[in-house]
Order: structure tokens, then sequence, then C-alpha cells
């Protein structure tokens, strides 16, 4: 097993060493009555020892299989792109895209730019997907030209589409609050993936306003 940089032992040592906070209840009886009242103590937690803080970071930080899987997007794909402006928008806008996919970080990290154009507009994004180790599911982000926010979602893998099921938040630049939305990856073949963008209406109701068709250039 390899060791872990020195500093990264003592980060972790610095986070397992902390106090930890108790709350108790506690009855007090006066002249009006019987009151109870929350109290927080603290109290050292239980030291980690070294090797078992080398092998949680080792399992933390070493690719698995869900990382393989990812690597198997590497490469060049073009992407034909409809979005829908609102529920009821029955001529939907396309647009076409190229993406190009890297793994990154010693192959735990998936990074995919795109460049195209999106509303007669030239367009580029970054996507950086994770499969965290320790909470078991994919965390996304996703930043563009046409924002100056960060949208960020989780997920779990889903095996009927093959994919990924993601929820999340993102900014509504005209509300100025943020917004649920959900995506799903579906991996349709080896070469074919579509993806599929969920938005919220100001009553709360979900439509698709994106749909991504990617294909392998061969």
């Amino acid at each position: 097993m390899k060791k872990l940089p020195f500093y990264l032992a003592a980060l972790l040592l610095c986070f397992t060493a902390c106090n930890k906070e108790v709350k108790t209840e506690t009855t007090v009886t006066d002249g009006n009555g019987t009151a109870t009242e929350a109290v927080t103590t603290t109290e050292p937690s239980k030291p980690v020892d070294q090797a078992t803080m080398q092998k949680a970071w080792q399992a933390y930080m070493t690719p698995g299989e869900m990382h393989k899987k990812m690597a198997e997007d590497v490469g060049t794909w073009d992407d034909e792109l409809t979005y829908w402006m609102s529920p009821d928008d029955k001529n939907p806008t396309k647009s076409k895209s190229t993406s190009t996919i890297t793994m990154m970080l010693n192959g735990l990290y998936q990074q995919s730019v795109t460049k195209g154009t999106a509303m007669g507009q030239p367009f580029e994004g970054i996507n950086t997907l994770a499969y965290d180790n320790a909470a078991e599911e994919y965390v996304s982000t996703w930043v563009d030209n046409m924002g100056s926010g960060i949208a960020v979602t989780r997920g779990k893998y889903d095996p009927a589409i093959k994919g990924i099921n993601f929820k999340g938040e993102m900014m509504d630049p005209v509300t100025k609050k943020p917004k649920k939305i959900r995506q799903t990856k579906e991996i349709i073949d080896a070469n074919t993936q579509k993806m599929e963008m969920y938005d919220t209406t100001a009553d709360g109701k979900e439509y698709k306003c994106m749909e991504v068709l990617s294909k392998r250039k061969k």
C-alpha cells in the first residue's frame, strides 16, 4: 500500500481529533411550573489511529469500477441539442456542438469541454464528473459562457437506463434564487448517449427543457 503524504494524514488527524458537541436536556422546576432546557456540552472525540486513517484515505483516492466506466467515454462526440423554452413550446430550438472528453487527476475525474452554438450564439461549457467513493454517488458540475454560476448535481447509477439520475440546483437569473433541476444521462450504446434536463416553472411544474443526443466520432 502506498504511503499517503504526511500533510494529508495530518489533515485527517485534525478533523478526527476535533471535539464533538453533545446535546442534553435538563428539567428545571420553578414556581411557574416545569420547563425543559437544552444544554450543549463538548466532549473529545475518540482518536483515530494512523493505520485506519491511511486505509480510509487510500480507498477514497483510488479509482474503482465506476471510474473505469467513466473512462469509457473518453474521446470526441458530436452533440445534437434541442431546447424547450416552456412546457407548451411546440417549436423547440435546435443546435449542434462538439464535446471532447478526457480523464484527469489519476483517472478520478472526467472532464468534458463542449464547443458549438446555442440560441444563435457561440457556446462553450465545461463539465466535471466525479464518483465520490465515500458518498457512493456521482457529483457533476457545469459552467458555461452563458452564465456566471455553477450548476451542481448529484446522482446514483440507474440500471434501468444504464446511466445516472442527477438532482441539484442552479441559480435562476430572473428571480435571483436557486431552483431545482433534474438530469438523466442514458447510455444507449458504446457510441451513443442521451442527456435530458428538466427545469421547473414558477409554480413548481417540471418540464423537459433540453435534450442532448451525443454520438462518438468514428
